[in-house]
């Protein structure tokens, strides 16, 4: 049983297994909280689809956040079962079962649900007056990231109005993320890219305020630009949640000043040569689509694959350590591709297994 292993020293784990060091998170969870809230002034609402918990979501609504983000209704379902009420869905729920779906977690949780078409509106429309719920809604808009969402301006208004005359639903504002400034590295060329992009989606707001429709939200920002998204005007609300735990992608690629909280223990299962280090801690264990996951505490590492069962550590240098048997770390590449291959999260503090996160999150694509 998971609560059999609390107070257990980390090392005495069973491997492959995914940790998280608490001080860290909480340290991470404390500098997002300053920034956006105490900084910037505006709200924050963490996406989950890297935390899978409701346990997990509330250690950020204790810090400071006012509600959370999921990226898929089943995701919502669980955090609403779990006892978090205010709830963003960023993404459209489409379709007869999964609109049923959402109105019935409307009863027991304030979930609001991202909006681009108006056949979309028509049929959360009727399902919520069917309820005899009224659902909120946002509008996403497309700011360059070129994925789902309206284009800014009028079109948005358009969309609005609509959405204002349904008595089914509430309009609550706009949603977006200028993901176009991720990739990019230099400071002040990333800051124009973000200031660029939120530009439009304030300026789509002024656009409906001007035609008489109230714009309480509006949302953005995600941990890799949460320090530059939360200072822009007209911004409400900033979702960033992944810079709890960080990672290598976050960190070495997108430039995220925060500590690695998320890691994975391994066993070293061979030593074939002395610069290969084979482990058991593969591509079900961790994912290397984003970033590769970073050996701690192994001197020389050249590079890192992963097969389906087996990590793969190669030397720059013949060395006899780490033998087999040994237990080693590794950061993780991407958490929001590594924390849904698990049933369970290990939370230490000072080297011992302080709870047990179950996952209730996992797996919950539909």
């Amino acid at each position: 049983m998971p609560e059999s292993l609390v107070g257990r020293p980390r090392e005495t784990l069973d491997t492959p297994a995914l940790v998280a060091d608490l001080d860290v998170m909480e340290r991470n969870i404390a500098k997002m909280k300053r920034t956006i809230v105490d900084e910037a002034g505006v709200g924050w609402r963490p996406h989950t689809k890297a935390m899978k918990s409701p346990v997990i979501a509330r250690k950020l609504l204790d810090a400071g956040a006012t509600g959370i983000t999921c990226a898929k209704l089943g995701e919502a379902e669980v955090m609403a079962a779990g006892g978090i009420d205010d709830i963003l869905i960023a993404n459209q729920i489409v379709g007869r079962t999964k609109i049923a779906r959402l109105v019935e977690v409307r009863k027991v949780a304030d979930v609001m649900v991202a909006v681009d078409a108006v056949e979309n509106v028509a049929m959360l429309d009727a399902a919520a007056r069917e309820a005899g719920v009224r659902l909120r809604v946002v509008v996403e808009v497309d700011v360059g990231m070129g994925r789902a969402g309206v284009q800014p301006g009028e079109p948005v208004v358009t969309l609005a109005k609509d959405i204002a005359g349904r008595p089914g639903l509430m309009f609550a504002g706009l949603f977006t993320w200028e993901s176009q400034a991720l990739g990019v590295s230099d400071p002040v060329e990333k800051k124009r890219t973000v200031e660029e992009a939120l530009a439009r989606i304030e300026d789509t707001a002024r656009q409906c305020r001007a035609a008489d429709i109230p714009v309480n939200i509006v949302s953005c920002g995600g941990t890799g630009t949460y320090w530059l998204s939360a200072f822009c005007p007209g911004v409400t609300e900033v979702e960033a949640g992944g810079g709890a735990w960080c990672d290598v992608l976050y960190r070495e690629k997108l430039g995220v000043d925060h500590e690695y909280a998320l890691t994975v223990l391994a066993t070293v299962t061979s030593r074939p040569t002395a610069t290969r280090i084979i482990c058991d801690a593969g591509r079900k264990t961790m994912s290397i689509d984003a970033a590769a996951p970073k050996p701690i505490g192994i001197p020389g590492v050249e590079g890192v694959r992963l097969s389906a069962e087996h990590g793969i550590v190669t030397l720059t240098e013949p060395a006899a350590s780490p033998y087999v048997g040994e237990v080693i770390e590794f950061v993780v590449g991407y958490s929001d591709t590594t924390v849904f291959l698990h049933d369970v999260i290990y939370a230490t503090r000072d080297g011992v297994v302080e709870a047990v996160w179950e996952l209730p999150g996992r797996g919950k694509l539909q």
